[in-house]
């Protein structure tokens, strides 16, 4: 049975029909009212933004890699400049047949099998603006060939611009470093857009790197207006960039590359200070890589045959090599004596060296009746042990650390060894164990724990020839006027004057005399051990090169009023008189007689098989022919700007 049955009156329906037309009303009108009010957020509040956004679509804006500040030498001659760069590149937005495109590319830039692979990978990752770079650093002819076939080649960007050059090739390396493209996290750790722009590259070692902020510059800009599918319309303008600061060393920029030079074939290094203001006027690494070559972008086998060197041309020596400074030491362990209030004239009788227990420290003859000035001349072990034992390796430790060992100095470079001066508190915290007596001995001829840098033995020569604490700086400003040495100037003078007969007396090294009429040089000699040999026999000749002794040199000159010191480290070089001594007399020669030294250099340059150039490239060629594959060697471009941009044993 059915219920009842509602009625629907009219009235009824008349106000279920208002009060949902009601209800749509008011929906029609929050929506009106929601879109009108985001209408105008977008047209008044967001109208910047928008404003922006339309304009980019409009406006493809490049940003244009700043020119780097030069870097100086002392007179102002180029160690680092720039030099014009044609590159080509690929706007992948552009790109119509990208297949036809880079075929006709590695036609007319011969470009290898590889480096299409790479440019393939590259354009399948890119998307819009972005170039993709295809070629750089190349030559007039190639350039030229893409140019004038542009209309044919969509997509194809020609660009001039410039790129890192330095002059000096490899005598340079270790000093300026190289520059290098970004990597992937240096970009994700600035977030700044010029490291994404074709040919920018920064600072990646040396004087590159550590002065990057004031070398990079201000990049520019250009504006071209666009469709919406990217294509050119026509060039708006363009802001150019600001060049980097202009950077002046104390550097000598001859005399640098003469002394990479007259390193010749060896694995060492050299530096030479004004020992007047502490100015570096020469720092030379051998071997050494072409800065050039990794700024153009270093070739795998190039790379390989760098690495595989034992002579480490990838390494610097000046700030990062450390050695036992053997003989070289002894002037420190002098002053400590003079210090300490011991007569200089106090002698000391040698028979051969000096028992201590039942060991016998063995001197390097038998001098007999010896005291300071003919123990330095000499370099008479015993006196220098009996010295040491005196003193004590507190008082021996404080005197070399105030001639400059064992010392990081504030110059400009990314990294530098400060080496090892060691004393009983020192071996108590490395080793767990107390200072022996032996231990002194060892130090005091510069044996045993005691490593230096060669910078470190060039500023102990420069203090020892000025008398003054110098600090050695690079950058050509202000010089610090370091303190006296608190030794009295006139027993100074009787460490000087040991040195003088070290070269031109009856010394060890008297084959190394200035060949100059009134003008003397001091110095002296050291050989460090590398390694222990069995039966007490030293690393000369009968062992592998990498067994033996290093050749070490300290110096100053003229002896009356020094105005250069001088410190070279032969690695291997088997003795300090044979090895460094020669090549530290021919860069004073330099100084004051430059033609001189550069017959010397010619005529040892003959024996050797060329100059640095040509050796580097002899040795690429031999290790190519082993490796059977071409390898590039990077020549200093014949077109850079012609101004700089505004803006104990054998001794």
């Amino acid at each position: 049975m059915s219920g009842p049955i509602r009625q629907v009156t009219e009235a009824a329906q008349a106000f279920t029909f208002s009060r949902r037309a009601f209800a749509l009303s008011a929906g029609q009108i929050g929506v009106g009212a929601l879109l009108a009010g985001r209408m105008a957020w977008l047209s008044v509040a967001e109208n910047e933004r928008y404003k922006l956004l339309s304009e980019s679509n409009r406006v493809n804006l490049t940003l244009i890699p700043p020119r780097r500040g030069w870097i100086v030498d002392r007179a102002g001659h180029a160690i680092a400049n720039n030099r014009t760069d044609f590159r080509i590149d690929l706007i992948p937005e552009r790109v119509e047949d990208a297949a036809r495109v880079l075929a006709d590319l590695a036609r007319l830039l011969k470009l290898d099998p590889s480096e299409v692979e790479r440019i393939t990978k590259e354009l399948e990752r890119a998307r819009g603006l972005q170039p993709v770079p295809v070629a750089e650093n190349l030559d007039w002819d190639r350039y030229a060939a893409v140019v004038v076939r542009q209309p044919e080649l969509p997509g194809v960007a020609p660009t001039q611009g410039y790129a890192r050059n330095y002059p000096a090739g490899a005598a340079v390396a270790h000093l300026v470093g190289y520059v290098g493209t970004p990597s992937a996290e240096q970009y994700k750790e600035s977030k700044d857009p010029l490291y994404l722009a074709p040919g920018f590259k920064l600072g990646k070692d040396g004087l590159e790197k550590a002065l990057e902020p004031k070398l990079r510059g201000t990049p520019g800009a250009r504006r071209v207006e666009v469709t919406a599918r990217g294509r050119p319309v026509r060039d708006l303008d363009t802001r150019r960039d600001v060049p980097g600061q202009t950077v002046k060393l104390t550097i000598d920029a001859g005399l640098q590359e003469y002394a990479a030079r007259r390193l010749g074939n060896e694995s060492g290094s050299a530096v030479v200070i004004d020992a007047r203001t502490g100015g570096i006027l020469a720092m030379a690494s051998m071997p050494a890589y072409d800065p050039n070559s990794f700024s153009d972008g270093i070739s795998r086998l190039e790379w390989g045959m760098l690495s595989e060197d034992d002579h480490l041309p990838l390494t610097n020596k000046v700030l990062q090599g450390l050695y036992p400074p053997g003989s070289t030491f002894k002037p420190a362990t002098a002053i400590a004596a003079l210090r300490a209030g011991i007569d200089p004239e106090r002698t000391v009788y040698c028979n051969g060296g000096y028992q201590l227990g039942n060991r016998f420290f063995r001197c390097l003859g038998r001098h007999g009746s010896v005291n300071l000035h003919r123990a330095i001349a000499k370099s008479c072990n015993t006196y220098f042990y009996t010295m040491g034992r005196d003193v004590g390796m507190d008082g021996v430790a404080a005197a070399a650390r105030q001639l400059g060992l064992g010392a990081e100095y504030p110059l400009p470079f990314p990294s530098q060894r400060y080496g090892t001066i060691p004393d009983p508190a020192w071996k108590l915290r490395k080793y767990k164990e107390s200072w022996r007596p032996a231990d002194t001995l060892n130090a005091s001829i510069g044996q045993g724990y005691i490593l230096a840098s060669p910078l470190q033995l060039a500023v102990q020569a420069s203090r020892i020839a000025s008398g003054r604490e110098l600090m050695p700086r690079i950058l050509a400003d202000a010089p610090i006027v370091g303190p006296m040495l608190d030794v009295p100037q006139e027993r100074m003078a009787m460490i000087r004057s040991g040195m003088d007969e070290v070269v031109n007396g009856a010394g060890t090294a008297v084959r190394s005399r200035l060949q100059l009429d009134g003008i003397r040089m001091g110095g002296k000699t050291g050989t460090a051990q590398v390694r222990r040999i069995a039966g007490g026999a030293r690393g000369g000749l009968n062992v592998p090169w990498k067994y033996r002794d290093h050749g070490l040199f300290i110096g100053f000159a003229p002896v009356e009023n020094p105005l250069y010191a001088v410190a070279v480290v032969i690695e291997h070089g088997m003795s300090g008189s044979g090895a460094a001594a020669p090549v530290a007399r021919d860069l004073l020669t330099y100084l004051f007689d430059r033609p001189k030294a550069m017959e010397t250099l010619e005529a040892f340059e003959k024996q050797w098989g060329g100059d640095l150039n040509a050796r580097m490239a002899a040795k690429a060629e031999a290790y190519r022919l082993v490796r059977q594959a071409p390898i590039p060697i990077a020549t200093p471009s014949p077109h850079p700007e012609a101004t700089p941009p505004a803006a104990g044993g054998r001794e």
